[in-house]
């Protein structure tokens, strides 16, 4: 987790079941929302199950059928409504909330799941348990295996907020044909914080940050919409808060810490005096992350940082430029292969990619080719012959530029698609997972071809042929960062799986999540040789992944030799400030003093340590 600050009464405060003298307890969960909140909370009952009672109806099938109609109907109407009222928000808030809307609107339209109801229907099922149905068998589509869900990854992420949008949708249509209330907040007193099990996209959309003080629920994570979305309101909020109903009641005074993930019920009056200085910290902090969007990364000593956003779904786009991010740093292009039964073609990809690239204008996109492995199942690629359903060891196995390559006709459409949205405006090309320079070689010789084919036919790409990139993921890569310079046009440190690699740590294992950590001298001497490396082949380089988003670590990377980053949207004013309140001398003696560390709780004290101008 990024960016996260610990609460003022150090780590004891953050451990469930630690009562003090003064009453208080505390209660930890996952932090959403950044900022502190003081409040009591408002507290809403449990979330009714809308699983159907009854499959095989007794009406006939035109009446089931008027049923579904009439429900779909009402529930265009209220998400129309939800969208007249995010009109009053501001304006970062509508653009995360009003496409999620539309893409609702969308699919309550004729769509696969219309489809799916429309026959459950004619076979003789209720319109409720039609709806149930439909959804569910989509939402599955979106995800893989059962084991190999717990594989933490943007992918992943994405593919679970996919399916979390068919499953809200199924709940908002059968709660319209049950006739069931949606959550109401209308007699919430101004200045609670709102205490639920589940907080839905479409509840959380009704929320007014200048009423709700903070969210907490029992249910929920860090990568749905409902996260997104408070994080786009700027409301303090921690998630997936085990215990919760068993200490909170309405009217518990709560202190909420969205850094941290803790909360502290019935504080002391020493602890509620500080909450409030927090409280009004943050609010000041941000006025000051507002003015950043529109300022310079540039450092206090003058030297230019490149701060951009990674982009993981279209809808996404409209954050990148509420985020004053220079350009798109990695775009991710699963989601174009992930909920597709057939393997989309070269127009298909052309369209999005072209609508991308001409939104940010003359601002850079960097596009990855597909990054799939074995972990990851989607049916197109399984039909096509181009993955399997199982491997013994996925992250080790055939994925990234080597599943492309033993798949030329896979990789020559996505070339080519990028090569003609290239036309539209400045792009960049990334390969994935690249171990040997032999790769590099195999992949730019089926680049070129492409782009002669494209030219002989008359077909419009951009002036000139867009740089080819590699991602540094492996500590082959790292190790032999320069020699893959001399055959790259640009390097991206993607530190997430270098971390991995690097320590033999899965960072969605629990059994060894103590182990991952990029503090890790090898870790950070890896990227440091990296960076190294392409200075010395005067080869542009980036850094993504969580450490390129995590201000904390802002000033080692660039004193290690990072000028350019790649983060979420979300983080680039933050990363930002960090930047433009720092010195590059500073910077410079921090990342000596850190290299020469062989234990990472001592870096850890060092960053801590380091004061910015």
């Amino acid at each position: 987790m990024n960016a996260q600050r610990s609460s003022s009464r150090g780590e004891d405060s953050t451990r469930n079941g630690m009562d003090e003298p003064g009453g208080e307890y505390f209660l930890r969960g996952e932090p959403i929302g950044a900022g502190f909140a003081i409040g009591p909370a408002f507290v809403v009952g449990e979330d009714l199950s809308l699983e159907p009672e009854a499959r095989i109806s007794h009406l006939t099938r035109e009446q089931e059928h008027t049923r579904f109609s009439e429900a779909v109907e009402r529930s265009i109407g209220q998400l129309k409504k939800l969208q007249n009222r995010i009109a009053r928000l501001p304006e970062e808030t509508q653009v995360e909330i009003g496409p999620m809307l539309e893409v609702y609107q969308r699919m309550l339209g004729p769509s696969r799941l219309q489809n799916g109801v429309v026959s459950r229907l004619d076979s003789g099922m209720t319109a409720e348990a039609a709806v149930h149905e439909a959804t569910a068998e989509l939402a599955d589509l979106m995800l893989a295996s059962s084991e190999e869900r717990q594989l933490a990854g943007e992918d992943a992420a994405a593919a679970e907020r996919r399916a979390g949008e068919f499953r809200e949708i199924g709940r908002r249509v059968i709660r319209n044909l049950m006739r069931e209330a949606f959550l109401s907040l209308s007699n919430m007193p101004d200045g609670s914080i709102l205490v639920a099990h589940t907080l839905r996209p479409a509840d959380a959309a009704l929320i007014d940050p200048a009423r709700v003080a903070a969210v907490v629920t029992e249910d929920g994570g860090a990568t749905g919409h409902t996260a997104i979305m408070l994080r786009a309101l700027g409301v303090p909020a921690v998630l997936a808060v085990e215990g919760v109903f068993d200490h909170v009641t309405d009217g518990t005074t709560l202190v909420v810490d969205g850094y941290s993930g803790s909360i502290t019920v019935s504080p002391s009056a020493r602890t509620t005096r500080q909450a409030r200085k927090q409280v009004a910290a943050y609010a000041q902090e941000r006025q000051e992350l507002g003015r950043m969007r529109r300022l310079s990364s540039r450092m206090s000593s003058g030297e230019k940082i490149t701060l951009q956003a990674n982009l993981e779904l279209p809808a996404e786009l409209p954050l990148i430029a509420q985020s004053g991010a220079a350009g798109i740093g990695l775009l991710r292009t699963e989601f174009l292969f992930i909920n597709a039964e057939t393997l989309p073609d070269e127009a298909t990809q052309y369209d999005i990619y072209a609508a991308i690239v001409s939104t940010m204008g003359s601002d850079p996109t960097t596009i990855r080719v597909l990054d799939w492995g074995g972990e990851k199942q989607g049916e197109a690629l399984i039909r096509a012959g181009v993955v399997g359903r199982d491997s013994v060891n996925p992250a080790l196995g055939v994925r990234g530029i080597r599943l492309l390559l033993e798949h030329p006709d896979l990789l020559e459409t996505q070339f080519a698609a990028i090569l003609r949205a290239a036309a539209k405006g400045p792009v960049r090309v990334l390969l994935p997972m690249v171990t040997v320079a032999s790769e590099i070689v195999a992949a730019r010789e089926i680049y070129e071809r492409v782009a002669r084919r494209l030219k002989r036919k008359g077909i419009e790409t951009g002036e000139t042929l867009p740089p080819l990139g590699v991602m540094i993921e492996t500590p082959a890569a790292a190790l032999t960062a320069g020699h893959l310079a001399q055959h790259a046009d640009f390097l991206a440190i993607g530190s997430n799986d270098l971390t991995m690699y690097t320590l033999a740590a899965d960072r969605a294992s629990s059994e060894v999540l103590d182990l991952y950590n990029p503090l890790h001298p090898a870790v950070l001497r890896m990227i440091s040789e990296v960076l190294s490396a392409a200075f010395l082949e005067r080869c542009p380089v980036s850094v993504c992944g969580e450490i390129a988003a995590n201000p904390r670590l802002t000033p080692l990377l660039i004193g290690l030799g990072c000028r350019s980053f790649s983060m979420s949207a979300s983080m680039v004013p933050r990363v930002k400030q960090v930047v433009r309140h720092t010195d590059y001398n500073d910077c410079r003696l921090l990342a000596r003093r850190i290299l020469a560390e062989t234990d990472a709780g001592e870096i850890g004290r060092l960053l801590d340590g380091f004061q910015s101008v």
